[in-house]
Order: structure tokens, then sequence, then C-alpha cells
């Protein structure tokens, strides 16, 4: 199992309830105002990008990346809180 972070900027229209309900169905945490972690199993960080872009706008921008090492402060959530 790999961890994802996601981080994104939301524009124009700013529809976060769709993604955050996609986020939600990952069992996402959020670490900061825009950036998400999560778990997944066979895929990769454009897969799981190219994914995302079905729950933002045209204009919206969203990076994902495998991450094997963290650290934060001040934190909203933590990997550590993935369940």
């Amino acid at each position: 199992m790999a961890l994802y972070f996601m981080e994104y900027d939301l524009r124009k229209q700013r529809d976060y309830k769709t993604l955050y309900d996609e986020l939600a169905r990952f069992n996402a945490v959020r670490i900061l105002e825009s950036l998400w972690c999560f778990n997944r199993i066979n895929t990769n960080a454009t897969g799981l990008r190219d994914y995302f872009r079905n729950f933002i706008d045209n204009d919206d921008g969203i990076m994902v990346s495998e991450v094997s090492d963290w650290a934060c402060f001040k934190a909203k959530g933590m990997p550590s809180d993935l369940k």
C-alpha cells in the first residue's frame, strides 16, 4: 500500500463539495487547507491525478505525489491518522 498526497487549487467556481465527497470515499485525511493524504494500492500518481480531475473544474489545478517520508508542523491532521 502506498501513501499519496494530493494538493489542489480550486479557482473560479470553487466547488469543494464534489472533491471533498470523493476524498471521503478514499478515507483521506486533511493535512493542510488544500493538502490531503490517503493510501491506495495498484495505482500511481498519474492515475490518481487523472481520476481526481473528474472532481474539479477545468481551470483548477491538482498535484498528486507518492510519499515515502513526511514531517508535519501545526497540521490539521497527519498521515498517521489514516485508518
